[in-house]
């Protein structure tokens, strides 16, 4: 059943057929304009059933077998199955499933591992860290004591030297790798290595690369990394969601930390949909397909790169990339709103030892589209007609259009 179908057919166009027009123009927008967001992804239609399925109904406070609401004999099954199979899929000994998304994830691993106060060596803001890596306006800048380290001025890539010399230096209680914008593989051998020098634990917020560590297409942070923290959807094509990997002898600290101490009742529907994902991610056409997303984006910044936009570290190892649109005549913000203009959808990002905004965009829906390599340019220099003044919004609008409709990311 294809997802308009499920829509135009529910139950929601009879009794509120105002909501389903808006459901109905959000499935329109996705598919006639290109999905650039390097967070963002199309999931399944198997993905979308399990989220509109009637464990939304089950309260579950606790874990399987230790529930704190009767009936959850269902639930039970449905939570042992995603946990089961991300710990097959990811190769870890523990696995939280419950947590509401990647930040909280990131919240239970603090409060398992820290407490106020104490200080936490992380990638800085500016630098491409997240909020959760000790933004003053989020929990983490107003519980703990963030020291900040960044990427080299030049290269764009993490300084190594200054991570070693601020952890010596400041001897956090706990080192974190992770980032929104960086396009490269994060060393988690270096990491472990200054962690275990300082006495540090190593928390890794793969967020981003996770879906491609499932793939087989990234490195995997769970050998070296006391706690794991990501999410379920982004190239991982699962829900909107997150999800804790850690060893056995933290798995304690670690689920007491997710329940009672930051979260109450778990969504099922979210972990049933999420345990559909875990499913499709263990298979060799989802290997395949994050491999794809590495190649797109090569290809796309190679494309970016030529059409004259200053892109990151000169590539990407990931799905992502990290661009400067000055060189073309535009700053980061105003080529935003031009490209969303024009039927592109991509975010602003900080760049690295400047005031300035740049372009932060990703492969791993038009991927899911069906799109390869000879589309990338394609992308690249519709995105580089706008930018440049040379092409009206609405007339590459009308492209983008074309473009999308042969890759439906959900064919009618």
């Amino acid at each position: 059943m294809t997802v308009t179908h499920a829509l135009e057919t529910d139950v929601l166009r009879r009794q509120d057929p105002e909501l389903a027009d808006v459901l109905l123009a959000e499935r329109e927008r996705q598919a006639t304009t290109l999905q650039l967001i390097a967070a963002e992804n199309f999931t399944s239609p198997a993905v979308l059933a399990a989220l509109g399925s009637t464990l939304a109904n089950k309260y579950a406070e606790g874990y399987p077998g230790a529930r704190h609401h009767g009936g959850c004999e269902i639930a039970d099954v449905a939570e042992r199955l995603a946990v089961e199979r991300a710990k097959e899929l990811f190769g870890a000994e523990h696995a939280n499933v419950q947590a509401h998304s990647g930040s909280s994830a990131v919240l239970a691993a603090y409060a398992a591992l820290l407490r106020p106060g104490d200080t936490v060596l992380a990638l800085a803001l500016p630098h491409g860290g997240h909020l959760t890596h000790g933004s003053p306006v989020n929990f983490s800048g107003r519980w703990f004591d963030f020291v900040g380290y960044g990427v080299d001025a030049e290269s764009g890539l993490l300084d190594h030297d200054q991570v070693r010399a601020l952890a010596r230096a400041h001897r956090p209680k706990a080192i974190v790798c992770g980032s929104i914008a960086y396009p490269r593989h994060f060393d988690y051998a270096f990491f472990r290595e200054v962690a275990d020098e300082v006495g540090a634990y190593l928390i890794a917020d793969a967020a981003h690369p996770i879906g491609l560590v499932a793939g087989g297409a990234a490195p995997s942070p769970v050998p070296y990394a006391d706690i794991v923290c990501a999410t379920t959807h982004k190239v991982l094509r699962g829900p909107r969601g997150g999800m804790i990997l850690c060893g056995a002898e933290l798995a304690g600290r670690v689920d007491r930390a997710v329940f009672p101490f930051t979260q109450g009742g778990a969504q099922m529907h979210t972990i049933a949909a999420k345990a559909v994902a875990f499913g499709e991610a263990a298979t060799e056409a989802f290997a395949a397909y994050a491999h794809r997303v590495v190649a797109n984006a090569r290809a796309l910044a190679a494309a970016l790169a030529a059409e004259g936009l200053a892109v990151v570290t000169g590539g990407t190892d990931t799905h992502l990339i990290t661009a400067d649109p000055a060189p073309l005549g535009v700053d980061g913000r105003t080529a935003r709103g031009r490209l969303a203009a024009a039927g592109m959808v991509l975010d602003c990002c900080a760049l690295p030892h400047t005031d300035a905004r740049g372009l932060r965009l990703g492969t791993a829906a038009v991927t899911t589209q069906g799109m390869g390599e000879r589309e990338m340019p394609v992308v690249a220099g519709l995105m580089a007609g706008v930018l440049r003044g040379r092409a009206e919004p609405a007339r590459v609008r009308e492209d983008v259009r074309e473009l999308t409709a042969a890759f439906p990311p959900y064919p009618r």
